[in-house]
């Protein structure tokens, strides 16, 4: 008798990758942040002359700045995913249309003037920047959150109602799964648009990365002008590296 041995193939499990690389940014951020850090970079570049310290502090400033651009994105997709759900549903093609529409007013309108008609009503500070913000992140994530939720394969639906869910049911377990990388990626869209408006804020008495933009252009400081900048970049990528980790899959991409 002829005995064969067969073995089974091994699994091969591809290594859950850290994102080393999405580190890098932050890492930037927070050595921007020492005292003293940047002022010998900048100042050798000859644009204008920064302080050694600044008041409020960077640290303060960026945490204000994050602060803002969180807080606004929450809002952002508490309000857009609803709406987007809304707008999916079937023989809701009209009601689709208006609220992009209606959503693409924040981004047609500039941002200046949104906030200049908000001032009256709410005064200075994070009020009328935080509504600023709102309005010009929608686009992004209602417009994903749309394009995730129609593009949801109709066999998976067609199974989830033989299985006997229910319409929330698919929702919860069907629709949003398949369409949360789509989602994500308006969300992280979202959020880098708000760290360079949220820069803005500051001429409202927001605080934030504005701060120094605005007082290097009221003194003709380029160098100031720079600081602000080369921060709110930093944060704008850390921000997004840090939340493409969270996109499903990306932890065994090699980044």
């Amino acid at each position: 008798m002829i005995r064969v041995n067969v073995r089974a193939a091994p699994v091969v499990r591809p290594a859950r990758r850290m994102g080393w690389t999405a580190l890098l940014w932050p890492a930037l951020l927070l050595l921007g942040l020492v005292p003293g850090a940047l002022a010998p970079l900048i100042n050798s570049l000859q644009l204008g002359e920064v302080p050694a310290s600044f008041d409020p502090p960077l640290w303060r400033l960026t945490l204000t700045h994050l602060g803002l651009v969180l807080l606004s994105t929450v809002v952002v997709v508490l309000i857009g995913l609803p709406i987007a759900v809304a707008v999916t549903r079937p023989r809701r093609e009209a009601l689709r249309q208006l609220a992009e529409t209606l959503v693409g007013l924040g981004q047609t309108v500039p941002t200046f003037a949104i906030l200049a008609l908000a001032v009256p009503v709410l005064g200075f500070g994070w009020k009328p920047t935080l509504l600023g913000l709102i309005a010009y992140g929608l686009v992004p994530v209602v417009s994903n959150a749309v394009a995730g939720l129609q593009a949801v394969d109709p066999g998976a639906l067609d199974a989830a109602r033989g299985m006997g869910m229910t319409a929330w049911q698919r929702l919860r377990r069907v629709e949003l799964p398949l369409a949360l990388p789509v989602i994500l990626a308006g969300v992280r869209t979202t959020t880098v648009y708000n760290v360079g408006t949220a820069t803005v804020g500051a001429a409202l008495g927001a605080g934030g990365l504005g701060g120094p933009i605005i007082n290097g252009l009221s003194q003709q400081n380029t160098a100031l002008v720079l600081v602000g900048a080369v921060l709110a970049a930093l944060l704008a990528l850390s921000l997004d590296a840090l939340l493409g980790l969270l996109t499903p899959g990306r932890a065994l991409q090699d980044t």
